[in-house]
């Protein structure tokens, strides 16, 4: 066991970890600016500046490995003077303009500021004014003024994206960064130099200025871009996601979230234009050509599925289950097949597109849950399915949150389908063959769970509201505005979407045929699927925890 002391408290360390990173570990704050878990070693701010017992000199934390035995003071009166300053020579030319900065709120250097700042510059010359609104990539934009020359964004892209196309310009007080020139920042991670900037220097254009940081509140969730299912963090403002972080998993995602996981999954979910918003049911007698279907209420709309599903012997009824849908549903969908339809009628549609993989993060399964269904013993469609539905064996297809028509032989088949029963989050091109529709809940509205292509279950939480389930204490994270906002207050009239979670639809369902499942809550169904999964016996969402869980099983998905 390998130890030394800081701040007086003998602490455990591995070998090979620098001062820093012993003491983030160690729950002690040493301030950084260039330093990143995730990234080499730069050395530039020295801000970590800290005195070492025997060293002549202090030592800059981020580049001093941890030895048995070694004495550190981070709070001693040579550190302190020593982050007075440096952060007195950090704000020589950077702006003092902390209330119109979009980074107000999540700044080091604001909060460092505050914290290691004697308050008082003898700087009195006039600033150095930089560039400012610089557009180096189609959805980054650049500050000069407010560079700290950290480097963090020009070794990221070297490093992770792989992608050299940042670097320094010019020096001294005029050192800036630009693009390579003939390039731009548009590496498929670029976003990620806006999360790692320390100060408002690099901004995302589609976040900027959209609000502050503690107007929102963050809920933790999982990506639902692609089979990796990378940890992430949705800010909600006014009941709508306004941006997607990446959130620290070591074993999934590290630090890092590519561009189509942060702008491409998430929009839909706000679309009043895209999104099934109450129950629709086609009508028996249409009032005119151009309107044969109506929106109607729950109880409607689930009598009027029943009475279809009792219409077809189970040999004619298709189920189709989503790998974009969590663990929750797709169990009680296949549950409601089995046991009230008596049916093995059973498949999924892949997504796969080998162009969108690479060997950072992204993977060619571009659905969340394909795992999941497998786990599940629930299989992709294949040749002897098509088959099936040439020879129009089915009648009624059940279709949980996918379009149906993305089956490439669907163009065969399709004139023949004429009922169908679908739980849709979006608006698709087969809805228009359905004769009820259920507004389904997006991943942002529902607990629930993944399972990643490396086994791995992972929990998703509701961080945006629909009719049925309010923003209430214990149920969401909640922003200042959620907290202390009025009823009359404009924050708390968002879009709320008459959605429900497909696994509760279904309980109705059932309930209708005679059975009840008797699930009360989402937690409820995982408990029972995961007693009939080899290696998630006995486990909760607890058990699941922030990071996941990775099950033992070595059943994966077909892809």
């Amino acid at each position: 066991m390998h130890k030394f002391i800081i701040d007086n408290q003998e602490v455990e360390y591995t070998p090979g970890e620098s001062i820093i990173q012993a003491a983030k570990n160690a729950g002690i704050e040493i301030p950084n600016f260039c330093w990143h878990p995730g990234l080499s070693v730069a050395g530039n701010c020295r801000i970590c500046l800290v005195e070492v017992e025997k060293m002549p000199k202090l030592a800059i934390a981020c580049a001093t490995p941890v030895t048995d035995g070694m004495v550190v003071y981070t709070k001693s009166k040579r550190t302190i003077h020593a982050q007075n300053a440096v952060m007195e020579f950090l704000l020589i030319n950077h702006p003092l303009d902390c209330p119109i900065c979009d980074e107000a709120g999540e700044c080091k250097l604001q909060d460092y500021a505050y914290k290691y700042s004697v308050g008082i510059s003898r700087f009195d010359e006039e600033k150095f004014k930089k560039d400012k609104r610089v557009d180096i990539g189609p959805i980054v934009l650049f500050d000069g003024d407010r560079y700290s020359s950290c480097s963090r964004c020009i070794r990221f892209c070297d490093e992770i994206a792989k992608s050299p196309q940042l670097t320094f310009v010019r020096r001294g007080e005029m050192v800036t960064i630009r693009t390579f020139p003939g390039e731009e920042l548009d590496n498929p991670y670029s976003m990620n130099v806006i999360e790692i900037c320390p100060v408002g220097a690099l901004t995302s254009k589609d976040f900027r200025f959209r609000s502050r940081v503690w107007e929102m509140s963050n809920t933790e969730s999982i990506c639902p871009g692609c089979s990796r299912g990378c940890n992430t963090r949705l800010g909600v403002r006014n009941n709508e996601i306004l941006r997607i972080e990446p959130r620290e998993n070591l074993e999934v995602n590290d630090y890092w979230l590519c561009d189509y996981g942060r702008l491409n999954t998430f929009k839909y979910v706000n679309d009043k234009n895209l999104r099934i918003s109450e129950p629709i049911i086609k009508l028996d007698e249409p009032e005119n050509e151009k309107k044969d279907t109506v929106e109607t209420g729950w109880d409607e709309a689930i009598s009027k599925a029943v009475s279809i599903l009792r219409r077809y012997n189970s040999s004619e009824i298709l189920f189709v289950a989503s790998p974009f849908s969590t663990m929750e549903d797709n169990y009680a969908l296949k549950k409601f097949a089995t046991e009230i339809i008596k049916t093995e009628n059973i498949f999924y549609i892949p997504l796969i597109d080998e162009s969108f993989e690479d060997d950072i993060l992204r993977k060619a399964d571009k659905t969340p849950n394909a795992t999941g269904l497998k786990l599940l013993g629930i299989n992709p469609y294949n040749n002897n399915d098509i088959a099936d539905l040439k020879s129009r064996k089915y009648k009624l297809i059940y279709v949980l949150n996918d379009d149906f028509s993305r089956i490439s032989e669907y163009s065969e088949f399709s004139k023949h389908i004429d009922v169908s029963i679908q739980h849709l989050q979006v608006r698709t091109k087969f809805m228009n063959n359905a004769i009820v529709i259920f507004p389904d809940s997006t991943y942002a509205e529902i607990n629930g769970t993944f399972v990643n292509f490396m086994n791995r279950i992972q929990r998703i939480k509701p961080a945006v509201a629909t009719i049925e389930k309010e923003r209430l204490i214990g149920e969401f994270s909640l922003s200042r505005w959620d907290k202390f906002g009025a009823p009359n207050d404009r924050w708390t009239h968002g879009k709320k979407f008459n959605s429900r979670p497909a696994w509760k639809v279904i309980k109705q369902l059932t309930k209708a045929f005679g059975t009840d499942f008797g699930f009360n809550n989402t937690e409820e169904v995982y408990i029972e699927l995961a007693n009939a999964i080899p290696g998630l016996e006995g486990t909760d969402y607890e058990a699941i925890g922030q990071k996941g869980l990775l099950i033992t099983s070595n059943i994966k998905a077909e892809v």
